[in-house]
């Protein structure tokens, strides 16, 4: 029901980065989800002995050992399925906490550039919709894939063995089921696409209108912002029902079908068990098996879109992690030598240049984007103690200016030096460390008064 990744192997090999570090455990979570579908798979086999060899001879000393036999079995799977998703709730959550750690981390490594060709809501998507899609996936598309397919090829061995001719007519049946769920998640796979685009326009929409509040009421927008509101959710909540009447679809369906297949494999086995074709016993582990066929049918497939819905969600994890950072070439350190002063300190020669502020661009071109230039052959000087102000309308290249110094952006043409040395040859850090910068936007973070003046 969702979109397949543009790039899947390479999704799966990110991806399988982050598993191998946990390989052990997943193949102990694999190793513990087959034995539990094996002994459900076993402990339905065991009606057939248990009808044909204890309950028609009347061996009833017999029939506790057996149905003792059958209870240890089931409790060997109920075992198995309480230490398989036990580990990996505990996998899957150190899983994701590594991905959102590391996607954390190459964010706040990624220049200024980069988020201004996004919106926040965009990336706040990646960390929440996308990053609990994968959650969900590895919690439990991880187990049901492996449980479902365990599941359907014993149960389809089984019916084989028990009756081949018989198990034409649930081949018959299960081949019916695949085909309408297959058709069924085409048609609803592009309002679930849509339903995802329309959310993420609500959402970006949203944040909006929450951040730019104040000016929304200083131009007495409500009323213009509500019905635009009104407007998008409406193509969100149309987009998301017709995808859920198609996915509604697809249980009830399989479930008649189920039904039917049951129907008529208990007539034609009854007459196999008449005509002497089949046992007792074997007719009755028969139609546990037909029952519950159509099950891990539908969960393989429910669970293979699901799955293909958090790869999409993985691939643009992957791909923001895989963005470039901000490249920083500079070797030029800033150090001081305990008594207050501070100094710029070449590693290769070892030369010292005194901290003072001045501050000189020379024939600077900048733009921000290819083909548009803000500020055309820029010369200006500051020296050391020096108050300049740059006066100016807006859009004139005040800001620009400022981020530039602080190389929040790199220039196509000139140089800016900082006491006499250029600044690409001064490391970032050092370089933005050794200025104050009061941006004209005030951002307050979470915590009290104090804490946001040390973030300075």
């Amino acid at each position: 029901m969702a979109r397949k990744p543009e790039n899947m192997q390479r999704t799966l090999k990110l991806l399988s980065h982050y598993l191998a570090r946990h390989k052990f455990t997943l193949l102990a979570v694999a190793l513990l989800v087959i034995l539990s579908s094996a002994a459900n798979i076993a402990g339905t086999y065991l009606f057939k002995p248990l009808i044909n060899e204890y309950i028609i001879p009347r061996d009833f000393r017999g029939l506790v050992w057996a149905l003792l036999a059958m209870a240890v079995m089931y409790f060997t799977g109920v075992a198995a399925t309480w230490g398989y998703n036990r580990l990996m709730a505990k996998a899957a959550q150190q899983i994701i906490f590594e991905i959102r750690s590391d996607l954390f981390c190459h964010v706040q490594t990624l220049p200024l550039k980069f988020f201004d060709s996004r919106t926040h809501g965009e990336l706040m998507s990646n960390f929440t919709n996308d990053i609990d899609t994968l959650a969900d996936a590895l919690n439990n598309s991880f187990t049901l894939l492996i449980q479902s397919f365990t599941m359907l090829s014993g149960t389809l061995v089984m019916l084989f063995l028990l009756n081949w001719r018989l198990s034409l007519i649930v081949a018959l049946f299960l081949s019916l089921m695949f085909l309408f769920i297959q058709y069924n998640s085409r048609k609803s796979r592009r309002y679930f696409r849509k339903q995802q685009e329309y959310m993420a326009s609500v959402n970006s929409f949203v944040e909006e209108m929450v951040t730019g509040q104040k000016v929304e009421k200083v131009f007495n927008h409500e009323e213009k912002d509500f019905t635009e509101f009104c407007r998008r959710n409406e193509e969100l909540r149309a987009a998301g029902t017709t995808a859920l009447t198609y996915s509604a679809m697809t249980m009830p369906a399989v479930v008649a079908l189920s039904y039917i297949n049951y129907a008529v494999s208990a007539c034609a086995g009854g007459l196999f068990a008449l005509g002497g074709l089949m046992d007792l016993g074997g007719l009755a582990s028969y139609l546990v098996y037909v029952r519950q066929s159509a099950m891990p049918m539908n969960q393989f497939t429910m669970t293979l879109n699901f799955l293909l819905s958090a790869l999409s969600g993985a691939e643009r994890i992957f791909a923001l992690m895989q963005e470039k950072p901000e490249p920083d070439e500079g070797t030029v350190k800033l150090q001081h030598d305990g008594a207050g002063n501070y100094y710029w300190l070449y590693p290769d020669t070892g030369r010292q240049v005194p901290l003072a502020g001045d501050v000189r661009f020379r024939d600077v071109s900048f733009g921000y984007v290819p083909g548009k230039t803000i500020l055309s052959h820029i010369s200006l000087f500051a020296r050391p103690g020096e108050k300049i102000a740059f006066v100016g309308s807006t859009g004139a290249g005040k800001t620009t200016i400022i981020n530039l110094i602080n190389r929040f952006y790199e220039i196509q043409d000139g140089s800016i030096t900082y006491d006499g040395i250029d600044l690409r040859e001064i490391k970032k850090d050092d370089l933005r460390r050794s200025m104050a910068f009061v941006i004209q936007d005030t951002h307050l973070f979470t915590g009290t008064i104090l804490e946001n003046i040390r973030y300075g």
